[in-house]
């Protein structure tokens, strides 16, 4: 067993280590291309980003292993607000009453609900993915708008260094040869991660007794959320509460609407009863705790911080007992 725990580890390392190579590659692939990097920022770097967790996804569908891929999503979305928010905030207040992501928000919101109510339907079908797609689509044509008019309000030299300046990956400057490396280090590393993964996590779960989906709620959940987790520690410490609150709500709206979305391609996705009756409504009321942060513009302090935390040991305290 100590050797399938170490695989587990090795293919989720080589994971983050393989998404982050992949969205580096494409990031500056594209604007050695010219493609601008307003589009760069709404499109390569979300899916990018989420990578590991699409692999996963459909990795864990086509070895008949679903809880993995549905207990991976649902079991992200907790943990990139709770735990992902929680932790920086307990290292240096996260100041989100000087950010405005209300609209974000309510989509965010109302992907979530969307999300519960074709879990409802007892199956994520391909009919259920095309919906989530076009929910998703709607998210992207919005936020190009915005993006658009900001552009259009600032000019466009400063939307390019804004573009820029929020892309720590881009060097427009890289040279081909290493861009090919990256994305070479991507595509092999994340496939091959993603398997690793999923196939001793199984391992895991079956020699224990625990349910794949506790384990994809968990111990994959957790590791799939430590790029945003990093991520947000370096906004907190650097006062970049927009950055922050930013990269939770997009993330879990992209976990909702694409991953599912995309690994229902590839085989039907049931949903466990247990999802119905406690951990889609744990993820929702996460959800609705970023309420005073967003809508009332309270910043997420040291204290806070402390009880997003709790809430989230609690809550696996729950699963694993």
């Amino acid at each position: 067993m100590i050797t399938t725990w170490l695989l587990s580890g090795l293919g989720l390392l080589i994971l983050l280590l393989a998404g982050d190579a992949l969205v580096r590659g494409a990031v500056n692939l594209s604007l050695r291309l010219g493609v601008p990097a307003l589009i760069v920022s709404l499109t390569i770097v979300a899916f990018g980003t989420s990578a590991p967790e699409l692999l996963i996804a459909i990795s864990a569908v086509k070895e008949h292993a679903p809880g993995i891929a549905l207990g991976n999503v649902v079991g992200s979305n907790t943990a990139n607000i709770l735990l992902v928010l929680g932790l920086p905030a307990m290292l240096a207040t996260i100041h989100t009453s000087e950010c405005d992501s209300r609209r974000n928000y309510a989509f965010m919101l109302m992907a979530t609900a969307l999300f519960i109510g074709l879990a409802f339907c007892g199956t994520f079908t391909v009919v259920s993915g095309l919906i989530l797609l076009a929910a998703l689509g709607l998210v992207l044509m919005n936020a190009f708008r915005e993006a658009k008019a900001h552009r259009k309000a600032c000019g466009e030299a400063c939307a390019d260094d804004d573009d820029l300046e929020g892309l720590e990956e881009a060097d427009p400057d890289m040279p081909y040869w290493k861009v090919s490396v990256y994305l070479i280090l991507g595509l092999v590393g994340l496939p091959m991660g993603a398997h690793l993964l999923v196939e001793n996590a199984t391992v895991i779960a079956r020699t224990y007794g625990v349910s794949e989906t506790v384990i994809g709620l968990t111990l994959i959940a957790v590791g799939t959320s430590l790029p945003e987790l990093a991520t947000t520690v370096m906004a907190a410490l650097r006062r970049q509460a927009d950055v922050a609150l930013g990269n939770v709500i997009g993330s879990n709206m992209f976990n909702l609407l694409a991953i599912i979305g995309i690994a229902t391609w590839f085989g039907r996705i049931p949903v466990d009863p247990g999802f119905l009756y406690f951990d889609l409504w744990v993820m929702l009321g996460a959800s609705l705790l970023l309420v005073p942060f967003v809508v009332f513009k309270q910043d997420i302090s040291r204290v806070w911080g402390l009880v997003l935390t709790f809430l989230y040991a609690l809550y696996i305290t729950v699963l694993l007992v």
